[in-house]
């Protein structure tokens, strides 16, 4: 064979290997770039990125749903119905709670480091009684929209309320702080709450809650607050995200809400329309979530509106899981009403220690996989994690993680890498644990309980 011959054959060898190779490393390439710069791609040039979409649709897809949870038929099983009907509150035990800011930061050279606003403080409105009935319609004028930057709409929406409130601060102010990295997907309501109580220097309080109603909404409104909601968002060739909305506005007559989309828009202020039932469709979601944000004067008059039930949290969550149950007996494929009580008994569980509720929880959680969760699911809501865990159930934590940890976007929530870390923990394998740990503190600097967790294993944190 002549020598020609010979290299001719290597080079074709040699081109099959790369693409080989190239074919094998592909689907982690593309699943590494970053949403932002994917984004970014479609405003410029649509035509491009529907092409590159395609290739990582094709080469990366992300699952239809959740993976379904492997139970043996003699596990235990608790009465679920029974767990929701008693009365009795036994006295809260101390839990980690990795969707909550400390109350006070434990090092001052972290909390000089981080900016704050320099208001100064602001005259307080007077806010004459809610009118009983409520009026058949009220809008709340000058509630401007704020279009949010990349997967920014937890900081934007907070942003267009105190705004509202005469704040002068902006999105960037606010996600300096919450969302340190910009690629980070979650932004919970309790967090949002904290930072307006901990970091507006006592200007504002902040009050975040499940279990709301339309009702509840509109009394808000009439009272003068603005309400954020958090929802379920399905966009055309994207699927189901979470999303948060200003409500400042309904309509009874029309039956419609008015919000502020920070993503969506309109941009001229006047708002988007809801009809009610299509709003609430969505807010179920997210197990009827919101928060309103209020100065330190009106704190009475708020906690007037949302009564006892949402005021104490263990009468919320078993209101909450009483609600979910009744719209499952209602319509048992429901998939996202078997997600809410699952959360609902889970932060009941929290809140007394028992392991009765974290086994309720567990179980409403696998109907709900088996129902089929969306795959982003667990970039929003994280309590199947705590309930499996706590229960002994470590291989599910680790699936639920890996489903996560398997898209992009999934890596970028820190609280994905915590409890994983946990699960591994309780296995014994503390390097890996270790290691993820870490990793929830790559994507978050401020998890301060990912720190807490390596410091309990190395002895570190004084």
């Amino acid at each position: 064979m002549k020598k020609r011959t010979k290299n001719l054959i290597l080079i074709v060898a040699g081109i099959q290997v790369l693409l080989v190779i190239g074919l094998l490393v592909l689907p982690g390439v593309v699943g590494a770039i970053p949403g932002r710069y994917r984004v970014a791609l479609q405003e410029r040039s649509p035509f491009l990125s529907g092409m590159v979409e395609g290739i990582i649709d094709q080469v990366a897809p992300m699952a239809t749903a959740l993976p379904v949870a492997m139970v043996s038929a003699d596990a235990p099983q608790v009465d679920i119905n029974a767990l929701i009907a008693v009365t009795a509150v036994t006295e809260p035990t101390a839990t980690v709670e990795p969707t909550k800011e400390p109350t006070a930061t434990p090092d001052t050279s972290d909390e000089a480091a981080t900016p704050r606003p320099t208001n100064t403080p602001i005259p307080t409105p007077t806010n004459t009684p809610t009118p009983e009935p409520l009026p058949t319609s009220h809008i709340l004028e000058d509630m401007g929209v704020i279009r949010q930057t990349f997967n920014n709409c937890g900081p934007a929406n907070l942003t267009q309320v105190l705004n509202y409130l005469g704040y002068g601060i902006t999105q960037e102010e606010v996600a300096d702080y919450l969302k340190p990295n910009s690629e980070d997907r979650n932004v919970s309501p309790w967090q949002i709450a904290d930072y307006v109580n901990e970091r507006t220097g006592g200007s504002f309080m902040a009050s975040a809650h499940s279990g709301g109603t339309l009702e509840l909404i509109k009394q808000f409104v009439a009272a003068g607050y603005p309400v954020v909601i958090e929802k379920g968002y399905d966009l055309p060739g994207q699927g189901w995200w979470g999303h948060y909305l200003t409500v400042f506005g309904y309509d009874d007559d029309e039956q419609i809400f008015y919000s502020q989309d920070s993503f969506l828009g309109p941009w001229d202020g006047s708002g988007r329309t809801d009809d009610y039932e299509e709003f609430e469709h969505y807010w179920q979601q997210f197990n009827y979530t919101f928060y309103v944000v209020y100065y330190p004067s009106q704190e009475a008059e708020v906690q007037a509106i949302l009564g006892p039930d949402l005021s104490d949290p263990m009468a919320m969550w078993r209101m909450v899981a009483a609600r979910a149950q009744e719209e499952i007996d209602a319509e048992p494929e429901n998939v996202f009403a078997w997600f809410n009580l699952g959360s609902a008994l889970t932060e009941m569980g929290v809140r007394t220690g028992e392991s009765q509720y974290y086994q309720g929880g567990a179980q409403a959680y696998d109907k709900a996989r088996e129902l089929g969760l969306p795959p982003r699911m667990l970039w929003y809501q994280f309590r199947p994690y705590m309930a499996y865990w706590k229960i002994g159930r470590h291989e599910d934590v680790i699936a639920l993680a890996d489903a996560t940890l398997s898209t992009q976007g999934g890596r970028n929530v820190e609280e994905t890498f915590w409890y994983k870390g946990l699960a591994l923990q309780s296995q014994g394998l503390i390097n890996e644990a270790i290691t993820n740990y870490q990793a929830a503190l790559e994507v978050n600097h401020n998890a301060y309980y990912a720190q807490w967790s390596i410091d309990a294993l190395t002895g570190g944190g004084g």
